[in-house]
């Protein structure tokens, strides 16, 4: 086969199979038809999508992309162009007023029903925009204490409303999961202060607990609370190591801060009340939310039958009380695998 001349020649060939192309697509967080517009000149890629492609093409082929893209756009090019795309960490970051009176106004004409749900997308897409300006890759995720199904005490929390850049989906919260004292979340809710984690993986030292999960390079979980008692949490998760400067963890404190507008009174819980256990890894909870659906059909319909129904969100707390009774017994009657990737 010749030798391609350009970058864009080389991309045109290893996308020519559907299944590569979708596979690269998917770990580039873009569309396939992206793909083919960058191959055939129709739109520029951002550089640091640029970088992620050495990262994600095949290795035979790596060599050579690199030396065409340095062809084009000059020697050193991964390390210029990741200087370029790095925000300023030097810059001072603060919410704008004009946001606050945002919130307050929707937060003053929302249904009670919606006030949760609406507030929370709000400002999630705002501290995406605020935070991942450059596109880099982000996801924010909030996570709210489960209610107890007996006792008084709380043992987990439920991941509850996501938003994310590429390469995660903007929709996260198909992805919800139970997270214990094993999380950087959970750890975060029961210290009752902010966390960070700059290096997820192999070369982290902190003594922070925490697994990096797909694309997770650094961390930041601020507890949400109000008069001191804590709804829940707000993760913050990079495709960048080292990416939470000083002035960026003050910013999400400030959303989390912002975000406990949106709990109602009653999810607020006492800090001597929040008991976290330890869960499964994300592997053996997806067996159980798969199930989802399924157990929540069975409860309305046993409600309906004894004449006593039940809302969907009340039905749905119900599921996740059920898969939170059995998920920690599993993990207190079974060893956990110690490499399992459990987000957060």
């Amino acid at each position: 086969m010749q030798k391609p001349a350009t970058w864009r020649e080389l991309l045109a060939t290893l996308i020519q199979n559907p299944v590569q192309r979708q596979h690269l697509a998917e770990q580039l967080g873009v569309n396939p038809v992206t793909l083919g517009r960058w191959s055939s000149g129709g739109t520029a890629p951002r550089p640091q999508n640029l970088l992620r492609l050495l990262d994600v093409v095949p290795d035979q082929h790596r060599d050579l992309l690199l030396e065409l893209l340095e062809a084009e756009f000059g020697q050193g090019f991964a390390s210029d162009s990741t200087a370029r795309e790095l925000p300023d960490r030097s810059a001072s970051l603060e919410i704008a007023g004009s946001f606050y009176l945002r919130v307050l106004r929707t937060l003053a004409t929302l249904p009670a029903a919606l006030t949760f749900s609406s507030l929370c997308d709000l400002i999630l897409e705002q501290a995406l925009k605020q935070l991942d300006a450059q596109r880099l890759g982000m996801s924010i995720m909030v996570s709210r204490c489960l209610p107890p199904a007996s006792g008084e005490e709380v043992r987990s929390l439920l991941e509850s409303v996501g938003r994310g850049t590429p390469p995660w989906n903007s929709n996260l919260e198909q992805e919800g999961l139970l997270l214990g004292i094993e999380s950087l979340t959970g750890y975060a809710v029961t210290t009752r202060r902010l966390v960070v984690r700059q290096r997820l993986g192999e070369e982290d030292t902190s003594r922070f607990p925490g697994y990096s999960d797909r694309w997770e390079e650094s961390a930041v979980a601020v507890p949400i609370a109000h008069q001191g008692s804590i709804a829940g949490c707000l993760l913050v998760s990079s495709t960048q190591r080292d990416y939470f400067s000083p002035s960026h963890q003050e910013l999400i404190q400030s959303y989390a801060d912002l975000l406990a507008l949106s709990f109602e009174p009653q999810a607020f819980v006492d800090p001597e009340r929040i008991r976290l256990g330890v869960l499964p890894p994300q592997s053996v909870q997806r067996t159980y939310v798969a199930g989802l659906q399924r157990r929540l059909y069975t409860i309305m319909t046993q409600a309906a039958r004894d004449r006593q129904p039940v809302t969907v969100i009340e039905a749905q707390q119900l599921v996740w009380q059920q898969f939170e009774d059995e998920l920690l017994h599993l993990a207190t009657s079974h060893e956990v695998p110690s490499d399992h990737t459990l987000s957060h």
